[in-house]
């Protein structure tokens, strides 16, 4: 495994014996629920609790949005996952010049608390969790979330869910950073003391495999990259003064789920025990803050747009490595996902997906049901060995955010995705479908919906929101918050910086939209500009 992905399969060995896997139960695997977890982080695992079933999912305008939530809680889906428009990802309004063409086209647009209270309409905010794949601005989307929470009677101790609120793959693998490194960091830092202090069932943090392997990362790379993120965030953390104990029960991981069913069962065992250990070695941690807990995504990179009915299959046994793995929360991709938005069909189809190895297969009825093949335990030794390599090179050069800032992760990735696509273009590796039982069929067509029509609406309702709010009262919050920002600066103290998370919500609650914040924090940090 020279590159550490599977897709180069010539040193597998025909057989594998327990010299291949020389392992020690107590040190190496555990009981689930026991240190180092790698056979899982629960001791019954799904016989206790399934896994939640959390469909992605969104679409143009918070209503429409809210009408296909709804349909996914009908059919069993356990948990929410939002999906915001590219203007609200990078904190622009949707009525700004900027955001011309780009409102709704791939996500949900919110630009106030306003369109977050139509977006959850109808949903028992105090007993569905809500995931939110969202980065730069992500302390403004949570601290929208707590207001239309509390404006419908719901305190925050109630609520229960997750913001990505990973910058740091964004500077690596997809571009939807505002702030500088140091600034962004420092607001993290924020987020997960106001969390820990006041949404104790919320995870500050959903840090991300998934857009470092979808940008072409191996398995190992997915793994080491993401660590070493991880430890950055710890460590800045603790330089704010927080307590490891007191913030790391609630941070939450992200990974993605490929082909190779063995290879991914492993990677999410390896995983666990790499991060306990690191938790442990690096930082003192307690068990409970030893626990890698993780949402899985079928792999979007390994969707096809030729025969997209293939996907179903692809997606199937993905889902069922992510299972087998131990994951604590799942979404499926929709088959038809590689053409445009998913439909309703591809969507529930998605989900039953899940239902089907839930309730039909039987891989929930032990515990780590793969633990002890010798080939298994090959490959999750192997792994972890790898990644813990490549997370050393990491260290040697200062951590991830100078890694970073070198160019170190973006060079290895976009390597590892070149030799990828040489492999499919020579052959060497198959895509069924593709460069190999292809056919001329062409792909179907996919209904799309009229963004136009969608931005206009939404263009319309961030003009009435600011024409019938109090705007002195936005601005006097803006002050408040610019004056905060300022103590935040690359250059100030970690230790002592006042909290900006009650000025988030107070901006929020007088309807300040999302551009109007992130323009404020702009103003004082200015923008990131990639070398």
């Amino acid at each position: 495994m020279a590159d550490g992905s599977r897709t180069d399969r010539s040193d597998i060995e025909p057989v594998y014996r327990p010299e291949d896997a020389p392992i020690e139960y107590g040190r190496d695997l555990g009981d689930p629920g026991s240190f180092p977890f790698t056979r899982g982080v629960q001791p019954t695992m799904y016989r206790g609790r399934l896994w939640t079933m959390r469909q992605y999912a969104g679409f143009g305008t918070a209503a429409e949005t809210n009408r296909r939530f709804r349909l996914l809680l009908e059919a069993g889906q356990t948990g929410l996952s939002v999906a915001f428009d590219l203007p609200t990802q990078m904190g622009i309004d949707s009525d700004d010049p900027r955001a011309l063409g780009e409102v709704g086209r791939v996500g949900v647009a919110i630009d106030t608390v306003d369109d977050m209270h139509v977006l959850l309409d109808g949903i028992p905010l105090d007993r569905v969790s809500t995931s939110m794949t969202i980065n730069a601005t992500a302390s403004t989307l949570l601290a929208m979330y707590v207001v239309a929470a509390e404006e419908r009677g719901i305190t925050r101790d109630k609520i229960s869910g997750t913001i990505q609120n990973d910058i740091l793959k964004e500077y690596i693998a997809r571009g939807t950073y505002i702030y500088p490194p140091q600034e962004s960091l420092a607001l993290i830092a924020d987020v997960f003391r106001f969390c820990a202090e006041e949404v104790p069932n919320w995870n500050p943090i959903s840090i991300s495999g998934y857009h470092i392997r979808e940008a072409g990362a191996t398995a190992v790379q997915e793994l080491a990259f993401t660590f070493a993120n991880a430890m950055e965030y710890v460590a800045c953390a603790i330089d704010a003064g927080l307590a490891v104990d007191a913030f790391a029960p609630r941070l939450s991981f992200f990974f993605a789920a490929h082909n190779d069913l063995f290879e991914e069962v492993a990677k999410f065992r390896a995983a666990r025990r790499i991060y306990a250990r690191l938790m442990r070695e690096r930082f003192g941690a307690t068990d409970a803050s030893c626990r890698l807990r993780f949402h899985t995504q079928t792999g979007g990179v390994t969707l096809q747009a030729q025969q997209p009915l293939n996907n179903v299959v692809r997606v199937a046994i993905q889902a069922l490595a992510a299972v087998l793995g131990g994951t604590q929360s799942l979404h499926t991709n929709g088959y038809d996902e590689a053409l445009a938005l998913p439909t309703e069909e591809a969507a529930t189809l998605a989900l039953r997906t899940q239902q089907v190895i839930a309730y039909e297969s039987g891989a929930a009825l032990t515990a780590d049901p793969l633990g002890g093949s010798y080939y298994v335990e090959h490959l999750t030794s192997e792994l972890e060995e790898r990644a813990v390599a490549l997370l050393r090179r990491v260290d040697e050069m200062g951590g991830a955010a100078r890694a970073i800032a070198a160019g170190f992760f973006q060079e290895e990735i976009a390597r590892s995705a070149y030799d990828f696509q040489l492999r499919v273009e020579r052959g060497e590796t198959t895509i069924v479908g593709v460069n190999r039982f292809a056919d001329a069929r062409e792909a179907p067509d996919v209904p799309t919906p009229d963004y136009s029509g969608l931005e206009r609406e939404q263009t319309a309702r961030v003009r009435e929101a600011r024409a019938r709010r109090d705007n002195a009262a936005v601005e006097q919050s803006l002050t408040a918050l610019r004056a905060t920002a300022a103590c935040y600066g690359a250059d100030r103290p970690a230790h002592g910086r006042p909290p900006m998370m009650p000025l988030i919500i107070d901006a929020v609650r007088r309807r300040a939209t999302v551009g109007e914040i992130a323009g404020t924090l702009v103003d004082v940090w200015g923008k990131y500009q990639p070398r």
